[in-house]
């Protein structure tokens, strides 16, 4: 019979991580879905470093549902740590990964650099970073690509076929037929499923045919704003930080949240409703993300381009004229002489690392400023803190006074409501079993709870569960 191990993303967002084991003829096949980063925190950062012991030798594919780090962060140290196998991904994931990976394996050899000089000053021994970027060129050649809806062959029978998640660029509902106890097992992992109303993205796909369903929580105990009355509250506090003469300051994640903020500013710019004089995009990896979303424009939704008329030529001067894309170092500090009218999108969209946090140094006390949350704040983020009303918070070593009008907004959300997970998994034929990840205790036991009245049996699974299909 074969068996599901549950190795991450149960009863939190991040790290996900599910081993297959196909019971095959001979032997058993393993192949493993998801390879995520761990994300808020020490226990993340400890969960991170703990050792892959023999899977990298054992496994014989990874397949992967989309490019975000909390679930493909730890693909190069699973290669570092003797994996050479096959990831399975889409093309537009392979490309954000080529992004996204570099970037990672960069940050952390700086912050190991800087930890290691501590280390050395104080007599402790020095730490390596998880991977590094000949690792990450490693996990890249091993990557291969396929098209929606394209059946793929996989170790031990078993059959993968993506499908379009409408959550960010090459995002993938995982369909995976596995051969079980002499029958054929259909496994739907749901990864990230997009949000309707969010721009660019086409919406998720509906399936109908499952045995084992494997969804998404994050928002499993509420429904986001209608878009119409969050787009107007995002104008309303660009017109109050306008007044009051400060700075916006948005943390976005660089693939898709800031793609869709951009959009959205693009689109008050035109209609005449954007006071601000400059829009500053002060992340490189943000930049290349970017940059490759305009290349990538005809896997775009097409009804949303023709807002902008930019589907032809893809011009980002036309997009939003006032946008400066700050790449250097030197051109991001220099954000900092600005000390109103400026809007200024920087990563990490948790505020747990990245330029946001140079930028709170400057703007964080001031009362004139207007600090905009758009994404999950997982807990033991900054970001978290600070939408819980902490009053103070310490960044790169300085406690600082929260004074900036604090404004969090929902509804631009890449990630499906409460709603819209009701309506995905309800649209399964025979009432499949399903088994929540990817949220935090309360979204989960919300969802569940609505899924039994729906006549769903869902499971909310712990670390190290394993289950037959």
């Amino acid at each position: 019979m074969s068996t599901l191990t549950f190795q991450g993303a149960v009863k939190e967002v991040t790290g996900s991580r599910y081993l297959l084991e196909v019971d095959g003829d001979r032997r058993i096949h393993r192949l493993l879905l998801e390879c995520g980063l761990h994300q808020g925190g020490t226990d993340a950062d400890a969960a991170n470093a703990r050792s892959f012991g023999r899977l990298p030798g054992e496994l014989e594919a990874v397949v992967l549902s989309h490019g975000h780090l909390d679930h493909s962060g730890l693909l190069p140290k699973l290669v570092r740590e003797g994996y050479d196998g096959p990831i399975h991904c889409t093309r537009g994931t392979r490309d954000l990964l080529e992004i996204m990976l570099q970037d990672a394996a960069f940050i952390m050899a700086k912050d190991v650099e800087w930890e290691n000089k501590w280390r050395k000053r104080n007599g402790k021994p020095l730490i390596e970073p998880l991977y590094e970027l000949k690792d990450v060129e490693r996990t890249l050649s091993l990557c291969t690509s396929h098209g929606y809806g394209q059946p793929v062959s996989l170790s031990g029978g078993v059959t993968l076929v993506f499908h379009d998640a409408g959550h960010i660029l090459g995002s993938a509902i995982v369909e995976l037929a596995v051969p079980s106890g002499g029958q054929t097992r259909r496994l739907v992992f749901s990864g990230d499923l997009g949000n309707p109303s969010s721009v660019l993205m086409k919406d998720p796909e509906k399936l109908y045919e499952a045995d084992l369903v494997l969804m998404e929580s994050t928002y499993g105990d509420r429904d986001h704003r209608p878009l119409d009355e969050t787009l107007e509250e995002f104008a309303q506090v660009l017109e109050e930080a306008h007044a009051a003469g400060g700075n916006v300051l948005i943390p976005a994640f660089a693939v898709g949240r800031t793609q869709e903020i951009l959009y959205h500013l693009s689109v008050l710019y035109h209609e005449g409703r954007l006071r601000q004089q400059l829009v500053f995009l002060d992340s490189p990896m943000a930049i290349k993300v970017t940059e490759l979303y305009h290349r990538a424009r005809k896997s775009l939704d097409p009804d949303d381009l023709k807002v902008l008329n930019v589907a032809a030529s893809g011009d980002t001067h036309r997009y939003l004229p006032i946008l400066r894309m700050t790449r250097t170092v030197e051109e991001s500090m220099a954000i900092n002489r600005i000390h109103g009218g400026a809007i200024i999108i920087a990563g990490a969209g948790m505020c747990n690392g990245g330029r946001i946090l140079q930028h709170f140094r400057y703007n964080l006390e001031k009362p004139s400023t207007r600090l905009v949350i758009v994404g999950f704040q997982a807990g033991g983020t900054l970001g978290r803190q600070i939408v819980d009303g902490a009053e103070r918070v310490r960044v790169m070593g300085r406690d600082l006074a929260v004074k900036a009008r604090v404004h969090t907004i929902g509804g631009f959300s890449a990630h499906a409501g409460q709603t819209q997970l009701l309506g995905w998994v309800g649209a399964f034929r025979h009432r499949p079993r399903a088994y929540l990840v990817h949220g935090e205790p309360g979204a989960q036991r919300a969802l569940q709870m609505l899924l039994e009245q729906s006549g769903i049996e869902a499971e909310i699974p712990a670390y190290g569960d394993r289950i037959e299909l």
